[in-house]
């Protein structure tokens, strides 16, 4: 069975017509739909390994949980076949949400959506932590080693196909297959496979990435990929986010595939003793995490199980310096958006319901964040209620060329970890104080960065960025031997490109060089040849008499100004 639990301001839904001819009819009230609100809705799908009794039992174990940790007395059972491709029967599975509901009344008011019904439905979900949590509940019993047909089996796994009949044309999913930049499997759903495109992206992000951070007197650190269980109930994430982490057994102890990078990070940091000369310490890390997701919510590399964030943790001694640094922050964000052309609004989350401190604690770190935000002049919304678990944050939301917004830098103040692992450094007095936390990043995930960013530019990269930057065309097979030299130049000279010498109609092969979004394309005909020159075509117009010199010359300035 698998769930995914939504705590919703409200959610309304009004069946539409049968989906299932064996259901009944439903009466006048049901068809008219219902809106519920401050609830806790669980879209479920009921497998094919499931057993009725005992999914009863673990469905309403798990939507107790759940419901207690938001608190909340409404629940929405609402059945959800989008969460699984391997479905129980529809008997089995009305006895699942039947058998559920009427244990739930107990504590709860329990709506139940009608049962196999196409649907409408409009929710809004809350901000905070908990909001959206996925679970996978098993309740088969250990099965037997299975025999199993090598070849069947990569039938089966070879059927991943993309489905662009319902994309827009600019949809990152599509450009990644024109650019040829990657793909996914279902062998690892969520995780992306990156081709030598996409990993040029990727790497060439990293890069600039790197010498900003260095130039802002960043350290940076790796920490290992796979933790021991204790690590995640000190920082207070087996309690939160237990449900969304991979899990493996080695020496008969618990280790957790990270899922954040933050307590790895913490270790490093108490590695070796402080002083209060060390600070302020920035110490930045590109730490590929896991997070467990159901397959429904997947999308490209918006929602992914696998992604790199490029977090950083600064550590501070008092008031004052933290808010230095989050104005530094702030610059950092400034000069990244501002090179990929980006505008962006700034939001202030606050204290959540749930959450750890004392109010003295977060009535001074909501003050530290926002007098940083009145001092840069620095419009903003605030979020009440929106902070994480361990501290206030300011969110920055960019908006691309589509007019949508999307969350990727962030600043969270924490006063909890230090306390949680104890932290310490030896002040000016020779006394041991407890640091200050500030959690930090730029791109957010750089998987999702990327996705944003080709669908922002249309895929039509900055020239920096663009995996292949020249493609050279010979125009007839006499200008072969040009157009190769004219290639093997380019490359000698660091400039991604490509060569083009099929017979082929021109027409055809410019096309397919404007289709994958390169920038430049070099055309070498006789007149080329003859003049030793090239033709130019760059955003649909082309130039003729170039020289080759002046032409690379110009290439490499804009390639290294990152313009």
């Amino acid at each position: 069975m698998k769930i995914l639990t939504l705590h919703v301001d409200y959610i309304n839904f009004k069946p539409l017509k049968k989906a299932l001819k064996s259901v009944g009819a439903l009466t006048a009230k049901e068809k008219k739909g219902e809106k519920v609100k401050d609830s806790l809705v669980v879209l479920t799908a009921v497998e094919k390994t499931d057993s009725v009794e005992k999914s009863v039992k673990e469905l309403v174990k798990n939507v107790k949980d759940v419901a207690g940790q938001v608190n909340v007395k409404d629940i929405v059972l609402y059945p959800y076949a989008h969460l699984s491709s391997n479905l129980a029967s529809p008997d089995v599975a009305v006895d699942v949400l039947k058998g559920a509901g009427k244990e739930l009344e107990k504590n709860f008011n329990v709506i139940r959506a009608p049962f196999g019904y196409y649907k409408e439905f409009e929710l809004k979900v809350k901000g905070h932590p908990l909001s959206e949590l996925s679970r996978e509940i098993k309740t088969k019993g250990k099965e037997k080693e299975e025999s199993y047909d090598s070849k069947q089996l990569l039938r089966e796994i070879s059927k991943t196909k993309l489905d662009s009949s319902k994309l827009k044309d600019n949809d990152h999913r599509i450009l990644g297959q024109q650019m040829d930049l990657f793909s996914f499997s279902e062998t690892a759903p969520g995780m992306v496979f990156w081709h030598n495109n996409g990993w040029i992206i990727y790497q060439e992000l990293i890069k600039f990435w790197r010498e900003e951070h260095k130039k802002a007197n960043y350290q940076e650190i790796s920490t290992p990929q796979i933790l021991d269980k204790k690590l995640w109930q000190i920082s207070g994430h087996w309690e939160k986010y237990k449900e969304n982490i991979f899990l493996t057994d080695y020496d008969k102890n618990v280790f957790a595939i990270k899922p954040m990078n933050c307590p790895g990070g913490i270790l490093v940091f108490k590695n070796s003793p402080k002083s209060y000369k060390d600070f302020p310490l920035r110490i930045a890390e590109l730490g590929t995490v896991h997070r467990q997701e159901l397959s429904g919510v997947l999308g490209g590399l918006f929602r992914v199980i696998k992604f790199t964030q490029d977090d950083a943790h600064i550590y501070c001694t008092n008031k004052e310096q933290v808010k230095k640094e989050v104005i530094g922050i702030i610059g950092l964000v400034s000069r990244f958006y501002k090179k990929f052309k980006f505008e962006y609004h700034v939001e202030l989350s606050t204290r959540p319901e749930k959450r750890i401190g004392s109010d003295k604690m977060w009535d001074m770190a909501e003050k530290i964040l926002e007098e940083v935000l009145k001092k840069k002049k620095i419009k903003f919304k605030i979020n009440k209620g929106e902070g994480v678990f361990y501290g206030p944050k300011i969110d920055f939301h960019i908006k691309d060329s589509l007019g949508r917004t999307w969350q990727t830098a962030t600043i969270q103040l924490d006063f909890a970890m230090p306390e949680r692992f104890d932290l310490v450094y030896i002040d000016k007095d020779n006394k041991k104080k407890e640091p200050i936390m500030l959690h930090r990043t730029i791109y957010g995930s750089l998987e999702r960065f990327i996705g944003i960013l080709l669908e922002h530019t249309e895929g039509k990269l900055p020239l920096w960025l663009s995996p292949v930057q020249v493609r050279v065309l010979s125009l007839t097979k006499r200008n072969k031997k040009v157009a190769e030299k004219i290639h093997f130049q380019l490359i000698k000279e660091g400039v991604r490109s490509e060569l083009d010498i099929e017979e082929a109609p021109v027409n055809g092969r410019i096309r397919n060089a404007e289709v994958s979004k390169v920038p430049f394309v070099v055309l070498i005909g006789d007149k080329e040849q003859k003049n030793k020159t090239l033709a130019i075509r760059h955003k649909g117009k082309v130039k003729f008499n170039v020289k080759v010199n002046s032409f690379i010359k110009n290439l490499k300035k804009e390639i290294d100004e990152r313009k």
